[in-house]
């Protein structure tokens, strides 16, 4: 494709989640957190947000309570710390009531030659993108258990599935997530407790140039059939459909929201 496809325009909300209870890790700025939060708001739904920047958590609260009129509550929450994860699922449970739905949004990315990535950087990234995921089931999963219902929606990426040189840090995180997730939808479906993953190629958002190698982004829109990276609320939509009752058949499944040639 030598020109590319127009982005599309937000579609309005569909009342997909009406009066359901949602929590959203890494909700903050301008990335698929902040987007899901907007999106699940648009899509009628009563929202706790968490992230490890409290900052930058209230400003997207902020904002947010602006649009809509409603400020979500929020935690500051570390998804490497175990007391940060259960005061989340404490929190959300006594402002919500209860969680129907919990989008593990929570990951860490880098750049490293498998010759060059040092044990810190490979634990780091492992830390939060798997085994907080990990916590935030662990901590999460005996509430949905005991009520009898609810929606796991990890994020993934499709660096779990292709390869891509520097990546291998994250790339083994995310293929750990997704491989977690079908394990989790086994052990949850006799509690009628549904867990499915996104895996995205490449949303654009305004921090992602400044974590980004030069020229790496223009390399990578080049690779998407549509010639453009997603918008961050298009990942999101793919979520909420996975949270909402237009997906009640699908567990252990892992989406790929992307347009990369094959």
């Amino acid at each position: 494709m030598t020109k590319p496809a127009p982005t599309p325009a937000e579609p309005a909300g569909h009342a997909l989640l009406h009066n359901r209870t949602v929590v959203i890790t890494a909700a903050a700025g301008s990335g698929i957190g902040g987007s899901l939060a907007r999106r699940c708001m648009l899509e009628g739904a009563k929202i706790v947000i968490s992230d490890a920047h409290e900052r930058r958590l209230n400003e997207t609260a902020d904002a947010l309570a602006e649009e809509f009129g409603t400020r979500p509550a929020t935690f500051r929450c570390d998804v490497t710390n175990e007391d940060d994860v259960q005061a989340l699922v404490a929190g959300a449970l006594a402002d919500l009531g209860h969680i129907d739905a919990w989008m593990n949004n929570a990951g860490l990315g880098g750049n490293g030659l498998i010759t060059e990535i040092t044990d810190e950087q490979w634990s780091k990234v492992i830390d939060v993108t798997l085994t907080g995921t990990f916590r935030c089931l662990r901590a999460l999963l005996p509430h949905l258990y005991e009520q009898g219902h609810g929606a796991i929606v990890n994020n993934a990426s499709v660096l779990g599935w292709r390869a891509q040189e520097k990546q291998a840090h994250y790339a083994a995180a995310k293929a750990g997530v997704m491989a977690l997730t079908r394990s989790a939808a086994i052990e949850a479906a006799e509690f009628n407790v549904r867990v499915n993953a996104v895996a995205p190629s490449l949303a654009m958002h305004a921090n992602l140039a400044k974590v980004t190698p030069p020229g790496l982004l223009e390399e990578l829109v080049a690779k998407e059939a549509f010639g453009r990276a997603a918008e961050p609320w298009e990942i999101a939509n793919v979520m909420v459909f996975l949270a909402s009752d237009l997906s009640t058949y699908l567990t252990g499944e892992v989406i790929s929201v992307s347009s990369q040639h094959a």
